[in-house]
């Protein structure tokens, strides 16, 4: 499994110490939140933040989680940043399908997003064009969380309706999971996991040995 490092749980003031550590560690995917305010309560990064982070860490990918109204109005901005994969909500826009393309045809691969409010199989129309599908186990827009009761279920149905769709696309989840946790996800087929603060950050021995013990136990890259 894919760490994606989530840098809403680093601290401004120690932002460049730790993502030298989560590099150190072997961290190939860095999670950014964008929010407007709108769609969540929150606001989350300037998209130049992402443009800063991937000329210091060409090599890692930039997993962008887009939280906002009319992600399609972003995509062109994202592209110009360098971000890799792009996700964002299907409840978010009335153009799922055209906001898909107009990633894909900007050279960057496209995620959908499940809320916990969502069925799984409200996805179903969008399975033949996205290239990753990212469950929520906590409610979008701010770190921290515990995982929401049902999760784990709900991550083994989207693995189910995989396996009957005959889809290649990656499974992520974000919020909540705990090293356990993340055992239980990777004998479920999942793909990529969100780094908290339950499974990376302030974990004992420091950010660094957490990545490496991730990358023991879980690793790969896409």
């Amino acid at each position: 499994m894919i760490n994606s490092a989530s840098l809403i749980n680093i601290p401004f003031l120690e932002l460049d110490v730790q993502l030298k550590e989560l590099a150190a560690g072997g961290a190939s995917w860095f999670h950014i939140d964008l929010a407007d305010g709108h769609y969540v309560p929150n606001l989350l990064y300037p998209i130049s933040f992402i443009r800063q982070i991937k000329e210091r860490y060409p090599q890692v990918v930039m997993d962008v989680h887009v939280m906002v109204e009319g992600p399609e109005n972003y995509v062109g901005r994202l592209k110009e940043a360098g971000a890799d994969y792009v996700s964002f909500h299907t409840d978010s826009t009335r153009f799922v399908v055209r906001t898909i393309n107009q990633i894909h045809e900007a050279g960057m691969k496209a995620g959908v997003i499940l809320n916990p409010s969502q069925r799984i199989d409200s996805i179903l129309p969008y399975l033949p064009f996205t290239d990753l599908v990212m469950l929520m186990a906590v409610e979008p827009g701010f770190a921290g969380q515990p995982l929401l009761p049902g999760s784990m279920e709900r991550l083994q149905a989207l693995g189910e309706l995989r396996r009957e769709q005959g889809g290649n696309f990656l499974i992520s989840v974000d919020g909540g999971i705990d090293r356990e946790g993340a055992r239980r996800c990777q004998m479920m087929g999942v793909d990529v996991i969100v780094g908290t603060k339950h499974n990376i950050f302030h974990q004992p021995g420091g950010l660094r040995r957490a990545c490496e013990e991730f990358e023991r136990e879980f690793g790969g890259s896409q």
